[in-house]
């Protein structure tokens, strides 16, 4: 079954941090990405050209769940399973990386044929971590063992184990890791394409509010270009991993809004 994709695009909080590893925080993540969103210090024009402040085609929802009570898998995947059956497209402010399997589980169901862009230090492949097989290291793992995905195209990738090697290979997930980013020129996607952009992805310069910082990653820009200029129909996007308690100054809350203002502007473009 596909469901509509004329619909409005829902912004969602998922405040739930209870699979990171190293530590928490990312739970805490989603009102002040949405308070750097609205601060005046910018505005809500996108670099596209779209008034994000005057386009009626996109809603920010409510969290789903707090930090202190924050979701269960199965109540994730059943709140973005009836915002797709409604005919939005759907926008999640993690949280940490686990919340990408329950998403993909209800976009599977939507959007058959599904591409997944990942953005990441880390290709989240692990069978487990720390005896956790749903880990913020596993989601990746569990999409592919599900079939939820054709494709899995995972960029920024610098700390890459041989487990995760393993796991990459007999998964047939491709990796465009950071010392190889030459290749991002030639990477293209036929049909529905959904986001998945972990924050510390880019480099700790560019956005240090994260719990796992990893050196030699993306610049803001190069993540922007990759959201405006990557081939395939954006049909949903999470931003994961913004631990607050990391940050300096709200840096890494105001790179989250920009990408979050970006990745708005693209779906908006793209339903017209």
């Amino acid at each position: 079954m596909t469901y509509n994709d004329t619909g409005p695009i829902a912004v969602i909080g998922i405040p739930l941090d209870e699979n990171s590893s190293f530590q928490r925080g990312a739970a805490h993540a989603p009102p002040l990405i949405r308070e750097a969103f609205y601060c005046d210090a910018s505005n809500l024009w996108t670099e596209t050209g779209v008034n994000l402040g005057a386009d009626s085609g996109w809603a920010m929802a409510d969290d789903l769940g707090s930090p202190k009570q924050p979701p269960g898998f199965a109540a994730i995947e059943k709140a973005i399973h009836a915002l797709l059956n409604e005919g939005s497209r759907v926008i999640s402010l993690g949280g940490d990386h686990s919340i990408t399997l329950p998403i993909i589980r209800a976009y599977a169901q939507a959007w058959p044929g599904l591409n997944i862009l990942h953005l990441d230090a880390h290709p989240d492949l692990y069978d487990e971590l720390q005896g956790n097989r749903y880990s913020h290291a596993c989601p990746f793992a569990r999409i592919m063992e599900e079939n939820l995905a054709k494709r899995l195209v995972q960029v920024g990738i610098r700390a890459c184990t041989g487990h995760q090697r393993a796991q990459a290979e007999k998964f047939g997930v491709e990796i465009i890791e950071m010392r190889q980013r030459h290749r991002l020129s030639d990477l293209k996607f036929n049909g529905p394409v959904y986001l998945s952009l972990d924050l510390d992805g880019l480099d700790p310069a560019f956005a240090p509010g994260v719990s796992h910082h990893e050196p030699g990653g993306m610049t803001t820009r190069d993540v922007l270009q990759l959201i405006h200029q990557v081939t395939g129909r954006l049909v949903g996007a999470d931003i994961v991993e913004y631990n607050p308690s990391r940050d300096i100054n709200s840096i890494t809350a105001m790179v989250a809004a920009k990408l979050l203002k970006e990745i708005l502007g693209r779906m908006l473009s793209e339903q017209e």
